[in-house]
């Protein structure tokens, strides 16, 4: 009975996930019109904040949870492997629907400084590695380095928020709302996003649980798929809308959010966090992803996600989860 309700539950947050996607992407590019400000700017800004607030919860309340061996691995293995499903699964999905047009901006700017900032973190993770530690933390000082890069990232977005329409696509059939219907719609999109979410996540938690999951599994995968949900829904209702700067910004402007507001805060709030070594694997995919992306605008049409690459990324997050169970020890056999 109680796994029946868990069900439902999880079908539940699916709803409020899809609207509030709806409603937030919407939202959102009514709000760019309105103030002449561009797509791929309020996708790397209010959209992605909205989508990236489910990590930002569940980070803050398992940062209380420490493992055995002092490490934390609910609160990394969350944001790397929903880093991780945004690349490879959600851009993937997002344009096999429709595909992605990149602006020069973010192929030069932003989707090379989404791989600074995993670069970054890599680096301020592996005391043992860079510097001789005994063990692997982030300390305040690092949590602090995240987060004066994330205040660079914001400063250098609203330094371009108006930026040239013709450097993207043009989206003639947005409506544009009334001041207070355009901050509703916004707002119940983010409410949506968040509680679904979280609904999912802690219903899916519940479920796994009763297959002794461990806590490094959970995060990489049941909390990382449930909390990158949002992104799914947002970029994928936008890749039906043809907003390709919505779905494309929303999924970089998330994962910087990801490695920078929200390690750097769960950081701040419980340091030191130990850091397991055994993560670095699923950075290097999530560094690799990025690089892909980069690379994929030079490939086939240029400056341009498309279908046939889009496959690659699905194919690519396929071979990810097949390491990831049989480094585990379990196989794909946990779900049959």
């Amino acid at each position: 009975m109680t796994v029946f309700i868990n069900i439902l539950l999880v079908a539940v947050g699916f709803v409020l996930l899809i609207k509030g996607a709806d409603f937030l992407v919407n939202g959102a590019s009514s709000l760019a019109k309105r103030f002449n400000v561009s797509d791929i700017a309020i996708g790397l800004t209010v959209v992605a904040m909205g989508t990236s607030a489910p990590e930002l919860v569940v980070n803050i309340i398992s940062g209380t949870v420490t493992s055995d061996e002092g490490t934390n691995d609910i609160v990394f293995g969350n944001i790397i492997g929903s880093n991780i499903f945004n690349v490879f699964l959600i851009l993937g999905i997002s344009s096999i629907i429709y595909p992605l047009t990149v602006q020069r901006n973010a192929l030069w700017k932003e989707i090379p400084y989404s791989l600074l900032a995993t670069f970054i973190f890599f680096i301020l993770v592996n005391d043992v590695l860079f510097f001789g530690a005994e063990k692997n933390t982030l300390n305040v000082l690092d949590a602090s380095i995240l987060l004066v890069m994330f205040i660079l990232f914001l400063v250098y977005i609203f330094m371009n928020l108006t930026r040239n329409p013709e450097e993207g696509e043009l989206v003639e059939d947005i409506v544009i709302f009334g001041s207070v219907k355009t901050t509703m719609m916004i707002s119940l999109g983010i409410a949506g996003l968040i509680f679904g979410g979280k609904m999912i996540v802690d219903n899916a938690v519940e479920i796994a649980e009763t297959f002794n999951v461990s806590e490094k599994l959970i995060g990489l995968t049941i909390l990382a798929a449930g909390t990158s949900l949002p992104e799914l829904a947002t970029s994928a209702v936008a890749a039906f809308q043809k907003k390709s700067d919505l779905a494309v910004g929303n999924i970089v402007g998330s994962n910087i959010f990801n490695l920078l507001l929200v390690i750097g805060a769960t950081g701040l709030i419980h340091s030191p966090l130990g850091y397991p070594p055994s993560l670095n694997m699923d950075l290097y995919f999530c560094m690799v992803g990025t690089l892909m992306l980069f690379i994929f605008m030079f490939t086939f049409a240029k400056y341009k996600l498309d279908r046939s690459e889009g496959v690659l990324y699905l194919l690519g997050f396929i071979v990810y989860m097949y390491v990831l169970f049989e480094r585990e020890g379990m196989g794909f056999g946990i779900f049959f």
